[in-house]
């Protein structure tokens, strides 16, 4: 069984995700995937610096990811600029990591309305959280300023269109006891209906 686990940033997905994992889920993680695309001598740094120039690079020749970020979260024709080298290289990486896997199987993709992405999923579970809560989380628990944390939160779609587009929906605006408790549930219908 193939789930779609989507949300926000600062939503409460990797909590999800760890729990799912805990009771036997094998997890697949598109933000790794998306570094993973992007490491030094890959096509997908070649054509993010062909987009964006040299400043993305460290000096070591891998990615500088606060430098693209500052490119990227600032203007919605970069983030679309880079999504359209990024997005199909995630995709394609994605189906050869899916590809021999069996039982639950939950990959984390937190731009799933954004990608249209090539998986043919089971289930989609969207994790829906306010704003407010999760700009909260992002300066507590990730060091953002607020207006960091907003821009990256206004950067994605809207927790309305992700839910449209799921089969179930978890509201993270509670306890860590109250969302893993939540994700158990929602575990146990999966492992139900297998």
């Amino acid at each position: 069984m193939l789930i779609a686990l989507t949300g926000g940033i600062g939503s409460g997905k990797s909590t999800v995700a760890r729990r799912w994992v805990e009771l036997g889920a094998t997890e697949i993680d598109a933000d790794l995937l998306a570094r993973e695309v992007v490491t030094p001598g890959s096509i997908g740094l070649q054509k993010v610096v062909e987009a964006f120039g040299s400043s993305v690079l460290a000096a070591d020749g891998s990615l500088n990811r606060s430098a693209l970020a500052q490119l990227v979260f600032t203007s919605d024709s970069n983030r679309k600029k880079l999504e359209a080298i990024l997005h199909p290289l995630i995709q394609d990486l994605a189906l050869e990591r899916v590809a021999d896997l069996s039982g639950v199987v939950v990959y984390t993709i937190p731009l799933f309305v954004e990608s249209n992405s090539k998986l043919k999923f089971d289930k989609v579970v969207a994790i829906s959280c306010d704003e407010a809560v999760r700009v909260q989380r992002l300066v507590q628990n990730r060091g953002m300023t607020e207006s960091e944390a907003r821009s990256r939160v206004a950067a994605q779609a809207t927790d309305q269109q992700r839910e449209a587009v799921a089969d179930l929906v978890i509201d993270s605006n509670c306890s860590l006891e109250e969302l893993l408790q939540r994700a158990d549930a929602a575990f146990k219908k999966f492992e139900e209906s297998k």
